[in-house]
């Protein structure tokens, strides 16, 4: 074999390596791609959730001061039915 042949069959490997590389390079960058893309759909997902989280306390802790209300109200009529002299 001599150094030609040998030069173009080290540039045709060369040559193949190359596209392997070229290859799996790409797949790797569509990889971290989607991978970019799914993270930035699950952080769009749990702010949604975050937001639906905050508004649900929100009702929660109005409703919870509505029952203190009632029960204030409450306490206040049986005290007054006591005071007018009939039972609660």
């Amino acid at each position: 074999m001599d150094v030609t042949t040998l030069g173009s069959l080290l540039v045709g490997v060369g040559a193949v390596a190359g596209a392997v590389v070229a290859y799996l390079g790409k797949r790797g960058e569509n990889a971290i791609t989607v991978y970019g893309s799914l993270t930035n759909d699950l952080q769009e997902e749990r702010d949604a959730l975050k937001a639906e989280r905050e508004a649900l306390n929100t009702r929660l802790a109005e409703q919870a001061a509505l029952r203190a209300a009632d029960q204030a109200e409450i306490a206040r009529l049986r005290a007054l039915i006591v005071h007018l002299g009939g039972e609660p």
